[in-house]
């Protein structure tokens, strides 16, 4: 949620950062006039108590005084205020939520270095703060070479005998998948390699979460209101929980409605969670194989930071998230998403997208993102700096990575030509020794 002081003090700056985000529903000068409304509400209500409280001092008067019909000609206007006072705090609190109800679905002001653009078409490669492409080209794993035509990773895994779609459509539906032996076994390492990764090499503390959250999280972390038909929600007495569609928000509204202390920061806290999403408006998208499935397992990492270094810690967790795929002998590269592009909730994003040799293209597997205060006014997430002052928190997240789509990249990029699929090396270990699993006989 943007700072609706800092909205009034900049409107020209509001609307042109703005200008190149998608479905932006207000201007500053809408916003500003709420505001004066909401403002003009609260200044009724509170006139009208002084007024009343004076009054009431005036009755203390007149009786002392013995004067009641005095008394009861105040008593009267007294009584008459008590109900405008009351109208004029109905009129305030559908002001007030008329403002923030407004400020919710408006999205994060981009930061300067973002590329402006109206889509994908407009993201710009990214190397590095101070790197190339030749720098880039060899830190990264090089694209695998094939003597024969590679295969998608549906292909392999129904050849397999270790991908099984009907019978998941059977018991669930379109968009599952059900994995089979080793191929299950394999997912399951992708995740928890790369928790392990997290925590031992890259300082993130492990953390299980719940998978039902209430809509006050949601709200935190901008789920809610504007993406709520991607949510699957679940009745929970006279309200309603959703399940999770990235352990970003349990973890990031663990610090909603707390004031840190600056030593306290970073927090960084990783989790490999199952994550749900409708996936609403991606009808006939991605239909064939695991890219875009109901439900998927992610690792997560979240870090908690003050304003000064939240910069400094968005290069960190994409290197984090880079250290997996170098690890796992993935070639990638890394974009930064344009304004038409970017997530509502973050002020700068990089894509890691994995290459995928059966598709011949790029497919994102990781997306870093750094929010600023955005969602820490929305959870009233604030530190108390060594100089007493007391400010909102920025908050960043990160795939690190999906692990579906890890289980692609690795299916695809370590194909054989008999079918099978060689383990890349940091994976053998989780695979009990076995550097490939076979094809089906």
């Amino acid at each position: 949620m943007l700072d609706i002081n800092w909205i009034k003090a900049n409107p020209a700056a509001f609307d042109a950062a703005l200008s190149e985000r998608k479905n932006v529903p207000f201007k500053a000068s809408e916003l500003i006039a709420m505001d004066d409304s909401r403002r003009s509400a609260i200044a009724a209500v509170e006139d009208a108590q002084a007024k009343r409280n004076a009054l009431s001092k005036l009755i203390g008067q007149a009786k002392a005084q013995k004067d009641e019909a005095k008394a009861n000609e105040l008593m009267a206007e007294v009584a008459s205020l008590k109900d405008a006072i009351q109208a004029g705090e109905a009129t305030r609190k559908e002001a007030e939520e008329g403002l923030r109800n407004a400020l919710l679905v408006i999205p994060n002001l981009p930061l300067d270095e973002v590329p402006r653009g109206a889509d994908e078409a407009d993201n710009k490669e990214y190397f590095g703060l101070n790197g190339s492409p030749a720098t880039a080209a060899k830190a990264r794993p090089a694209k695998p070479s094939f003597s024969y035509k590679p295969k998608e990773h549906f292909e392999t895994g129904e050849a397999m005998g270790q991908m099984d779609f009907e019978v998941a459509a059977k018991i669930s539906g379109s968009r599952f998948v059900v994995l089979k032996s080793h191929l299950a076994r394999l997912e399951r390492s992708i995740g928890q390699f790369m928790l392990d990764l997290h925590v031992d090499q890259h300082g993130y503390t492990e953390v299980q979460p719940p998978l039902l959250v209430k809509d006050d999280a949601l709200y935190g972390t901008n789920q809610l209101p504007k993406f709520a038909d991607d949510l699957f929600f679940t009745p929970h007495g006279e309200s309603r929980l959703a399940l999770i569609p990235t352990a970003e928000v349990p973890l990031t509204n663990f610090v909603r409605e707390t004031i840190l202390s600056e030593d306290e920061l970073p927090l960084r806290m990783t989790a490999l969670t199952p994550c749900f999403r409708s996936e609403a408006g991606s009808a006939g998208r991605d239909t064939r194989g695991m890219l875009r499935q109901h439900q998927f397992n992610k690792v997560e990492m979240v870090a908690i930071t003050t304003p000064e270094t939240s910069g400094d810690e968005h290069e960190k967790m994409l290197s984090d998230a880079e250290d997996v795929l170098k690890q796992l002998g993935i070639h990638y590269r890394v974009m930064m998403l344009s304004t038409g592009d970017m997530g509502f909730g973050a002020q700068k994003t990089y894509d890691l997208e994995a290459w995928l040799p059966g598709q011949d293209t790029y497919r994102e597997i990781s997306s870093v993102s750094v929010c600023g205060d955005f969602q820490a006014r929305r959870m009233d997430a604030r530190v108390k700096g060594k100089d007493g002052k007391i400010r909102h928190v920025h908050t960043l997240n990160g795939s690190g990575v999906a692990v579906g789509r890890a289980l692609i990249a690795v299916m695809e990029n370590y194909q054989q030509e008999d079918g099978s699929i060689a383990i890349p090396d940091a994976l053998q270990p989780y695979m009990k020794g076995l550097k490939s699993i076979g094809a089906r006989s």
